[in-house]
Parts: C-alpha cells; sequence; structure tokens
C-alpha cells in the first residue's frame, strides 16, 4: 500500500513540476508582452498626441485614438491572462501546501513512535548488550549492522521533516508574493479600463461628427489614397527603371546580355547578400529607433466608415522629431529620389531585395554607397501643419512589394 501511495505522489510531484514550468513560461511571456504594451501606449501618448502643434483634423483624431483604445485593450486582456494565470499557480500552491502538511504530520508522527520506541527499548547500554549477547560472530556483525541501518534512518527522517518544513515555508513566501502580485495586476487593469471607457467616449463624439459629414470626410480619405497611389506607382516605376539600368550595367561589364528586366541579375557577392537578408526575415531591427505603427501594409477597412477602404504599401510609422532613418540590413544604395508630396526616398538594394524609406530630408548617404544594418540615412521630415513625424518604409523583391512586418522584428 505504501509503495503505491509513493508512486502516485511521485507521479503527482512529476506533473505538478512540469506544469509550474509551463506556467512559469508562459508568465514570463505574458509579462514581455504587457511592458511592450505599455511602452507602446507610451510611445503613442509621446508621438500622436504631446507634440502636435496644431489642432487635428476630426479624422486624425480618431484615428489615433483609435491606435490608443485598440492597445489599451489588448494590455488589458495579456493583464487578465496574467491574473488568471497566478489564479491557477495560487491554487496550485495552496494544493501543495496542503499536500505537504499532510506528509509533514505524517513523518513527524512516525519519527517521533520511533524516537519513543528507540528510547523504551534501545539505551546505549543495552544496545552493547545487544550486541555481547550474540550467539556468534557473524550475528553480532548483523546486529551491528542492523543498528547502523536503524540510526542512519532516523537521520534520513530528520532530514526529510527538516527539508519538507523549509519547502513549506518557501511555497508560503511564493504564495504571499503571487497573491500580491495578482492584486497589483488587478489595479492596474482598473486604471486601464477607466480610461479605455473615458477614450471611447470621447471617440464616440467625435464618431458622431465623422457620420454626420461622412461625405466630406470620404472625399478627404479618398484624396489621401490617391495621393498614396500615385505616389506608390512612381516608386515602382524608379524601382523598374533601377534594374534595367543595373541589368544594363553588369551586361555591358559581363558581355552576357541578361534576359529579365524585372529581376535583377546578381553577382556571386550579391546572390550572397540576397541569401542573407532571407535568412534574416522576422529578425531586423525597425528602421527607426522608436516609434509607433500608425498604417499596416495592405488593405485596411475604416473602423468608423465601413464602406471606406484604404491600401498601405508599406507601413507607416510615427517617430520622434527629427528621428534619423536607419537601414535595417547591410546594402548598397540603389537610388535616391525627390518625390513630390513625400520628400526624398532612398532606395537600398539587398540582393534581390529593395527597402525603401520615404519621406526623408537632410540626406546622409549618396547613390552606390554601400551601408551596413543600422547606419543612419538622413532625417525623417516633420510635418508643419500637424507636428507629425512620419517614415513610410516599404520592402520589395524585385518589383513585388511585400509586408515590412514579415521582415522586421515585433513590427
Amino acid at each position: 500500500m505504501k509503495a503505491i501511495r509513493l508512486f502516485v505522489f511521485l507521479f503527482l510531484s512529476f506533473f505538478l513540476l512540469i506544469s509550474a514550468r509551463a506556467q512559469s513560461v508562459k508568465q514570463k511571456q505574458l509579462e514581455e508582452k504587457r511592458k511592450e504594451l505599455l511602452e507602446e501606449i507610451k510611445q503613442i501618448n509621446s508621438l500622436l498626441f504631446d507634440a502636435i502643434k496644431e489642432e487635428k483634423s476630426v479624422l486624425t483624431q480618431v484615428e489615433d485614438l483609435s491606435s490608443r483604445i485598440s492597445t489599451r485593450e489588448n494590455l488589458i486582456r495579456v493583464t487578465n491572462q496574467q491574473a488568471n494565470l497566478l489564479s491557477r499557480e495560487i491554487n496550485s500552491n495552496l494544493d501543495k501546501i496542503d499536500n505537504l502538511r499532510g506528509e509533514l504530520k505524517e513523518l513527524k508522527e512516525d519519527y517521533a513512535m520511533m524516537i519513543v520506541k528507540s528510547y523504551k527499548s534501545k539505551t546505549q547500554q543495552s544496545r552493547i548488550m545487544f550486541v555481547l549477547s550474540s550467539e556468534n560472530f557473524l550475528q553480532a556483525y548483523k546486529r551491528f549492522q542492523y543498528m547502523k541501518q536503524y540510526a542512519k534512518h532516523r537521520k534520513k527522517q530528520g532530514e526529510s521533516i527538516k527539508g519538507k518544513t523549509l519547502a513549506l515555508q518557501e511555497l508560503n513566501k511564493d504564495l504571499i508574493a503571487q497573491k500580491k502580485k495578482k492584486q497589483v495586476l488587478i489595479g492596474e487593469n482598473k486604471v486601464a479600463k477607466t480610461k479605455l471607457l473615458k477614450e471611447k467616449k470621447d471617440q464616440e463624439g467625435l464618431i458622431a461628427s465623422l457620420k454626420k459629414d461622412e461625405g466630406i470626410f470620404t472625399k478627404q480619405i479618398q484624396g489621401k489614397q490617391d495621393a498614396a497611389d500615385k505616389i506608390d506607382r512612381q516608386i515602382e516605376e524608379m524601382i523598374k527603371a533601377a534594374i534595367l539600368a543595373s541589368n544594363k550595367a553588369s551586361a555591358k561589364k559581363s558581355g552576357v546580355k541578361t534576359k529579365s528586366s524585372t529581376t535583377f541579375a546578381l553577382t556571386a557577392e550579391a546572390k550572397a547578400l540576397d541569401a542573407n537578408f532571407t535568412n534574416n526575415k522576422g529578425k531586423l531591427p525597425w528602421p527607426v529607433k522608436n516609434g509607433v505603427i500608425v498604417k499596416r501594409f495592405g488593405n485596411t477597412r475604416h473602423p468608423q466608415l465601413p464602406n471606406v477602404t484604404t491600401y498601405c504599401s508599406g507601413v507607416e510609422i510615427a517617430t520622434e522629431n527629427k528621428a534619423k532613418a536607419r537601414a535595417v540590413f547591410n546594402g548598397r544604395v540603389l537610388e535616391i529620389q525627390k518625390i513630390k508630396g513625400a520628400n526624398n526616398a532612398i532606395f537600398i538594394q539587398h540582393g534581390n531585395y529593395i527597402t525603401v524609406y520615404q519621406n526623408m530630408i537632410n540626406v546622409q548617404v549618396k547613390k552606390g554607397d554601400n551601408v551596413t544594418t543600422k547606419q543612419e540615412l538622413g532625417t525623417v521630415y516633420t510635418r508643419s501643419n500637424s507636428g507629425k513625424t512620419i517614415l513610410k518604409f516599404l520592402v520589395y523583391k524585385n518589383s513585388t512589394k511585400m509586408n515590412p512586418a514579415s521582415w522586421v522584428y515585433k513590427m
């Protein structure tokens, strides 16, 4: 029966250990995510709200509030997950404490009985007589070994009681710390929910204004989209022209005519760079040191005007005033072009890939320069009417647009 109980105890202990480790990893991941979201809210406040020079349009106010509301909702969700996980850990610890207390009680009772029995039947003198009264040397040796094992068993039980007592104390400390942490998270969530309710109320008033003049705002959005599409077409034409010019130069140098005019003819060195860029997918640094995404790649339905859909060919990143754009990977400056409505666009080639940094002033590189990862390229322009500093960042494979979020770490 004791063997079965021991097996069940060991199995449960192993299961609880694995479960505790999994919960610890999950808790660590959630805490990292919570800190990231807190930092994102801080940057949204700094880059979209605090640094604005003039009164924003209703449309811009709604978009900025949507960014903050979305991030705050994610923060509340993650904090709830943390609190729920802590509740499970607390319940698990309570079960462990109950089990340890039961084991400790049983150990102490067994140990007490053994001490009493030992005291009654085995004084130091009687132990000696027990050995000397043996019929022969072998029996004396066995009796001596038995007394040694008995003493060892007593010592082992004493150490086991000490160990389990310490384990119980540590579990109690963990439990107190977990309860305190849970209360902190609950308190933070209450504050976040209060702020969220206020932001949603502010947004509702702005949305009512949007709905009232939906036609006017729809035209404004469409006008911005038309201007963005025009710039995208210019960039695409520049990339095609740059590929064609690069291939012609390669053909002239090698004497071999290039078959394709839509993909780069790569040297062995450029192929190695291309492979290296591919291998770093999802690991590239951000093109600015600090920033938040205000527009993501692809089609997006306007959250307040469901009939309006916009398209972004890259990502738009709000950053701080006088921020420097930086290369996301080693490469060569393929082109620098002045674009109406977008200041300068810097094109950097990484084998078959091209990264584009749009809305640049005070450019610090020139065509043909080799650049390294995180090298500064120039200053991101700050709009005088809104005070916003927006970098548009694009990724192409030859002339095909790609989602930058798939390439840049945690974008």
